[in-house]
């Protein structure tokens, strides 16, 4: 049985350096998927935005600037407000995202609770799937 490790935050989308508006959002964890996190944005389309980047990333970036490429993570603070601010880049545009990072710190016990850092091969189950093929 695989657990789901979810929790809604509001985000803002930084459009400039004093105009954000907010982003309801759904960050996502599953045990069947352990090097990942999904965060999932609703921005008011038919289509929600999704985007999935390893935990590791998202874990360091609770602390430190971290990251290099589509996703980028980093800890800061904008008026007197703890957050964690998220750059993504696609081929479609790039997005500067900030989160209370409180929200996502207590989310990330939970999912490193969920499997434990050093865990995740035993979370996927490979060595049983393998010894179930070489039974075969």
């Amino acid at each position: 049985m695989h657990t789901v490790v979810e929790r809604e935050v509001e985000m803002r989308l930084v459009l400039a350096p004093e105009l954000s508006v907010a982003v309801p959002a759904r960050l996502s964890y599953r045990t069947d998927d352990p090097y990942a996190v999904h965060m999932t944005f609703h921005i008011h389309s038919d289509t929600p935005v999704r985007w999935t980047f390893a935990r590791e990333l998202l874990v360091e970036g609770v602390a430190q600037p971290c990251g290099d490429g589509d996703v980028r993570v980093w800890p800061t603070s904008v008026a007197d407000r703890d957050v964690l601010c998220l750059a993504l880049s696609s081929p479609n545009g790039d997005a500067l995202l900030e989160a209370p990072s409180q929200v996502v710190a207590d989310w990330l016990e939970r999912v490193l609770r969920a499997v434990p850092p050093g865990s995740e091969s035993e979370a996927l189950g490979l060595d049983e799937q393998l010894t179930g093929l070489l039974e075969q």
